[in-house]
């Protein structure tokens, strides 16, 4: 089969398409024909070798794909890597039966980037109606779905974004107001927007935009820390959360995995609001399997709205 085999760490143009052994039925796994591999910022830490969990190489990433089994059955759900290939293995605890009204397209947006939209809002931040939510990227394709669950879960919602057209986007899926993420004001301009300091702040950029979130918290804010995509890390400054009691909660979606009961009931609540047309799903891109490195480009570009995935069709 064809897959994107990485043999050494460092930019897009490490992930080349090669030629590697099918792969063989394996206990507790579903053996899938991928129609889509999901292209996530987690692919872009592995490839600079920043990721949380460290991989050896050769390595296949891609730890989200859609596919079917021999006798036609769909199922989408989570890897640990091996997605970027034209088949992979799901281990049936992170995978779920796509529902015959949901497309190939629609389901790869749910599963990793889905399923950490709910669990940072409704498990690590614990969002609930009356809060004011700042939420970052909110032209991407986690934050796109996160305007739309946090809105529907009666949050007044901030989103940030560094363009025109994808703030246009958050405030068609719901954002009450929309502000620019490169803004020297940043935090001002939040204050502003949401009429005073915010109860919850989404972060995942890191370097000056995390001071401007935590800057606009309110006392006994909540901070749900999900990333890094600025390749900025730093240290989260002690005096103001204490001074402002503030609850910070970092969250890594792994962490779920092992949860017999977290993920499939987020997954059927997710396939509930895309089937009744209240969650939208932003296809940003389709690349054939062989243009991944085209896709990291993309996706480090910012440039793109929405979901990003690789075909295996093409």
């Amino acid at each position: 089969m064809r897959a994107i085999v990485m043999k050494e760490f460092g930019g897009p143009e490490v992930l080349r398409l090669d030629e590697v052994p099918d792969l063989q039925p394996r206990a507790g796994h579903h053996l899938l024909r991928v129609s889509r591999s999901g292209v996530n910022y987690a692919d872009v830490h592995v490839r600079g070798n920043t990721y949380l969990a460290p991989v050896e190489l050769p390595y296949v990433p891609g730890n989200e794909v859609v596919g079917s089994t021999a006798d036609g059955r769909r199922f989408v759900g989570l890897t640990k890597g091996g997605g970027y290939a034209e088949q992979a293995h799901l281990h049936r605890r992170v995978a779920w039966s796509v529902p015959d009204d949901i497309t190939d397209d629609q389901a790869v947006c749910l599963a990793l980037q889905g399923q950490s939209a709910w669990h940072i809002l409704f498990t690590a931040a614990q969002v609930a109606p009356g809060d004011r939510v700042v939420i970052p990227a909110a032209g991407g394709g986690l934050g796109s779905l996160a305007v739309q669950l946090a809105k529907a879960a009666g949050a007044t919602v901030i989103a940030l974004a560094s363009t025109e057209e994808k703030r246009l986007l958050a405030a068609n899926l719901g954002a009450d107001a929309t502000i620019d993420s490169t803004s020297e004001n940043l935090a001002a301009e939040i204050l502003d927007a949401a009429d005073g300091p915010v109860t919850v702040a989404l972060e995942m950029t890191g370097g000056p935009e995390l001071a401007a979130v935590l800057n606009a918290l309110a006392p006994r804010g909540r901070l749900a820390v999900y990333g890094f995509a600025s390749g900025r890390q730093a240290d989260l400054p002690l005096r103001p959360l204490m001074e402002k009691s503030i609850t910070v909660s970092g969250f890594w979606l792994p962490n779920l995995y092992s949860d017999r009961n977290a993920l499939p009931a987020s997954m059927e609540k997710l396939f509930t609001a895309v089937r009744t047309g209240s969650l939208r799903t932003i296809t940003g891109g389709v690349f054939p399997l062989a243009e991944a490195a085209t896709a990291h480009s993309t996706l480090a570009a910012r440039t793109h709205t929405g979901k990003l995935s690789l075909s295996t069709a093409n």
